[in-house]
């Protein structure tokens, strides 16, 4: 048997942005479809919003994303909380985890993916790889990019 995952977002209203985004930093296939492709009368606010959208790389890169509907509860805001050491850790209950085989390719990634971005652990060498980074982009999602040991 074979598993695969995807990791799927949730947004409110840029979840095209997001997905274009994220096709410009990982490459791949952009899908978008919207709640007024699937029937929802093209006048109602929602009707332009992502019902289903997803981006899918060669490399095994994928993620998926949708906009909540307008009426649905908004979720909570992640919190913060800062060290002693200066690193920030946030609240949150997932990141979106990368890996890569070398740092250049992650590194390239990383320069890509932090435009916009608020980087909570600078890119660089580490005690157990030669390259991480962790950061929440322009779009609120956090990111941990790391260079696979092995």
């Amino acid at each position: 048997m074979a598993i695969t995952t995807t990791t799927h977002l949730n947004f409110r209203g840029d979840a095209r942005q997001a997905l274009e985004f994220y096709q410009s930093v990982f490459g791949g296939q952009l899908t978008v479809v919207a709640y007024g492709d699937f029937g929802m009368p093209r006048d109602l606010p929602d009707a332009d919003k992502v019902v289903f959208g997803q981006v899918s790389a060669d490399s095994g890169f994928r993620i998926a994303a949708y906009d909540a509907p307008s009426h649905s509860p908004a979720a909570p805001a992640p919190t913060a909380t800062t060290r002693a050491d200066g690193l920030t850790l946030t609240g949150e209950k997932f990141f979106v985890a990368v890996g890569g085989d070398t740092v250049e390719e992650v590194g390239t990634l990383w320069d890509k993916l932090s435009a916009g971005a608020t980087i909570v652990e600078k890119f660089g060498p580490s005690p157990f790889s030669p390259g991480f980074g962790m950061l929440t982009d322009r779009f609120g999602v956090t990111w941990v990019l790391q260079v696979n040991a092995g």
